[in-house]
């Protein structure tokens, strides 16, 4: 009897054992054994060649590799989903101007955390642009005009007013009207504005559709290179959920590095989340795709922001940066 009785508490110990090892067993294979926080995330996206890493991961299912289901909310500008990103509505932000979302930080709206880097400034792929008859050839003939840009005091003005000093243009003297990307290509047909700082894929559809032509290359020196949009959340997101995190990390820039070694990878999704046709992404001038997050090139943007007067103090780029711990 007794060593029956140990045989049946031997055997339901077993029994335990395998239970636990398969309930283990489920979870992990719900989310790729990443013990995920969180699986499901929101990330609301504006329809720009910045945010092309985002489709690229979701059409490639880089996101379901890592165990996450990503939602995409458009939005048409960045600045429109902060009141979200702040409630905890949405979880990130793809193609988020760093200018407006540094500001906040320093505000205190939000506090800030950079993901990913989304997009760094290329020759072409931000420019100014004029119709065809305008009497603007150059940086100088800006001086007492009205450009467009999507929002005031935003990486537009603060790039595209570092072109202006470097080409002795005083940016004071030039008048910014904030105009959502997809509406500028009307106004300027319409005569509102003399100029609108346009970035792909609308620079090439006006180009196209209407004629304009470029009046600055609004990639230019000094700000070539400089980082202009990325992925953000909020401290408390990736601090609450920082596997999470680190997995949608993962999955953008191996999304970044795919749009760097093939930009058909690109041009196969632009037409899905831009009005676009094919024909035009085709041709459009792409920006950077950053693979790392990278302290150097952010401090770029950190450092023109200060001399502009868009900041009061640099930040701890430590803080803003999201770095997994493993």
């Amino acid at each position: 009897m007794r060593q029956s009785g140990r045989r049946s508490v031997l055997l339901g110990a077993l029994l335990l054992v395998a239970s636990l090892a398969a309930g283990c067993g489920d979870s992990d294979s719900s989310d790729g054994g990443k013990g995920l926080e969180k699986k499901t995330l929101t990330v609301a996206s504006l329809p720009l060649v910045d945010a092309a890493a985002l489709h690229v991961a979701q059409q490639q299912k880089l996101f379901e590799a890592e165990g996450l289901k990503v939602q995409i909310k458009p939005v048409q500008q960045s600045i429109q989903a902060l009141p979200a990103l702040a409630k905890g509505d949405v979880d990130v932000i793809a193609g988020a101007n760093y200018v407006s979302f540094l500001q906040a930080n320093e505000k205190g709206t939000l506090k800030l955390s950079i993901v990913a880097e989304g997009a760094s400034l290329t020759s072409n792929m931000m420019n100014v642009l004029v119709k065809a008859n305008s009497s603007i050839k150059t940086a100088k003939d800006l001086e007492g005009k009205k450009v467009a840009v999507n929002i005031l005091n935003n990486i537009q003005s603060l790039t595209l007013n570092a072109i202006l000093k470097a080409n002795n243009v005083d940016p004071s003297k030039v008048t910014y009207v904030a105009i959502p990307f997809p509406q500028m290509p009307a106004a300027l047909e319409k005569g509102q504005v003399d100029a609108v700082h346009i970035v792909e894929p609308f620079l090439s559809d006006t180009q196209k559709k209407q004629g304009a032509r470029v009046a600055v290359d609004g990639g230019s020196e000094p700000v070539t290179g400089l980082p202009i949009a990325g992925f953000v959340a909020t401290q408390e997101f990736t601090s609450k959920y920082p596997k999470t995190a680190a997995a949608f990390q993962r999955a953008i820039f191996k999304a970044q590095g795919l749009a760097t070694g093939d930009r058909k990878r690109v041009e196969e999704v632009l037409p899905t989340f831009t009005k676009i046709d094919k024909q035009v992404a085709s041709v459009i001038t792409l920006p950077g795709y950053p693979t790392s997050l990278n302290t150097t090139r952010m401090q770029r943007v950190i450092d023109l922001m200060t001399s502009a007067g868009l900041l009061k103090q640099k930040p701890d780029l430590k803080t803003v940066l999201f770095q997994p711990t493993s």
